[in-house]
C-alpha cells in the first residue's frame, strides 16, 4: 500500500500539525511547552479541571475537544505514541487547584505506563488529581479483564458528561462520580476495511484481503475477532449492536446514546446508513435511541471503517450530553 500523504519532514509531524491547529482554532485554544493544548480562555479556578493524553495521527482526538465545557489540557504525543511522563505532571501541575483534577486516561500500553508515572510524581508532590482509565472495547469480550480492554472512541462522550459536570461546579467527587457511572454503561465496537498507513514510516498499520472486513479491529491495528466476508450496513449493524447491547445490558425500555465514529476514510454516507439499520435493530428490541452523532472523532489516518459506541444513559447523563459546549470539534448551544 503506497503512502500518499501531504506533509513534509516526517519527524516534524507532530510539531507542524499542532501549529496549524492553532491557527486554525487559536480563538479556543493555545500550544503551551510544545505539546500541551490549552483552553485559551482558562476555566474559574474553583472548577474541577479535566486533562487527558493520547498520541497524535488521531485528529481530531483528543485535542479537539479542549474548550469550554470538557477539556482543559491535552497532553499531545508523537504520532501513534504517548507523551513521556514529564510534559503529563506538567499538564497536571497546571492544571492543579484546590477544586481537583479529573485525569482521563484511554487503556493502551503507553498512555497507562505515562499516566502512572505521572500520577505517582502528582501524589508524591501533593497534587489533587484523581486518574480514570476507560476500557470500554467489547473485543475482547464484555467480561473480560478491565485491563485487557482498550479505550476507544468512548473517551469523547465521558470528555462531554464530566467536562459538563465540572463547568457546573459540581465537585470532585461528584465529577468523578458521573464519569465513572458513564464509564460503567458504556461500550465500543470497532470494525476496519482497509488499513492506514503510518505517515512516519509509510508503512500499513495492518493487512486485510479486498473483499474482508476485521470486527473487534483496534485503535492501531490490533487484532481483533477475526476477519471475514464484507457485510451489508444493516447486517454489520445488526452483529455489532447485538454485542453492544448485551455488553451493558440495555433492554426495552432502556434509553441509549448511540455514537458512530467514523476511522478516517469512511464516508458519512455509509455511517447514516448503517445508524439506520442500528434504529431498525434497536426498535425490535424495544430500546430508544435518546441521543447520537455521526462524524469523525477518533480517526486512525485513511483507516476504512468506524467505531460504533453506545451508553445506556439516565436523565443526569442525557442532561450532561446535552449542556453548553464550546470545543473545536464539539459544540453545542
Amino acid at each position: 500500500m503506497v503512502m500518499k500523504k501531504f506533509i513534509n519532514d516526517p519527524s516534524r509531524l507532530t510539531a507542524e500539525l499542532l501549529e496549524g491547529y492553532q491557527i486554525a482554532y487559536g480563538d479556543m485554544v493555545r500550544i503551551e511547552s510544545e505539546k500541551l493544548v490549552v483552553r485559551a480562555s482558562p476555566k474559574a479556578a474553583d472548577k474541577v479541571a479535566l486533562v487527558t493524553l493520547g498520541g497524535a495521527g488521531h485528529e481530531p482526538a483528543l485535542s479537539g475537544f479542549v474548550g469550554e465545557g470538557m477539556l482543559d489540557i491535552s497532553v499531545v504525543g508523537d504520532i501513534f505514541a504517548a507523551p513521556g511522563p514529564p510534559k503529563v505532571i506538567e499538564a497536571l501541575r497546571r492544571a492543579n487547584r484546590e477544586a481537583g483534577v479529573l485525569f482521563v486516561v484511554l487503556n493502551h500500553a503507553g498512555d497507562v505506563m505515562s499516566a502512572n508515572m505521572a500520577m505517582q510524581m502528582a501524589r508524591r508532590e501533593g497534587l489533587n488529581v484523581r486518574m480514570l482509565l476507560t476500557h470500554e472495547d467489547i473485543a475482547p469480550g464484555a467480561n473480560a479483564p478491565a485491563e485487557d480492554r482498550r479505550g476507544l472512541v468512548g473517551c469523547i462522550p465521558l470528555y462531554k458528561v464530566a467536562g459538563a459536570a465540572a463547568e457546573a461546579g459540581m465537585s470532585l467527587d461528584r465529577v468523578c462520580a458521573i464519569a465513572e457511572r458513564f464509564n460503567a454503561n458504556m461500550a465500543t465496537l470497532a470494525v476496519a476495511m482497509r488499513p492506514a498507513t503510518h505517515p512516519g514510516t509509510g508503512e500499513a498499520l495492518f493487512d486485510l484481503a479486498d473483499d474482508e472486513m476485521e470486527i473487534g479491529m483496534g485503535q492501531h491495528g490490533e487484532a481483533g475477532t477475526g476477519s471475514c466476508r464484507i457485510l451489508t450496513a444493516d447486517a454489520t449493524a445488526e452483529v455489532m449492536v447485538s454485542r453492544l447491547v448485551a455488553a451493558v445490558g440495555a433492554v426495552s425500555g432502556d434509553r441509549l446514546l448511540v455514537l458512530l465514529n467514523g476511522a478516517g476514510a469512511t464516508t458519512l454516507m455509509e455511517l447514516y446508513i448503517v445508524l439506520r439499520g442500528v434504529r431498525k435493530v434497536l426498535d425490535g428490541k424495544g430500546i430508544t435511541i435518546a441521543a447520537s452523532r455521526v462524524g469523525e472523532f477518533l480517526t486512525v489516518q485513511e483507516m476504512a471503517g468506524f467505531q460504533m459506541l453506545v451508553a445506556k444513559m439516565d436523565d443526569e447523563l442525557l442532561d450532561l450530553w446535552k449542556a453548553p459546549c464550546a470545543t473545536p470539534y464539539l459544540t453545542v448551544r
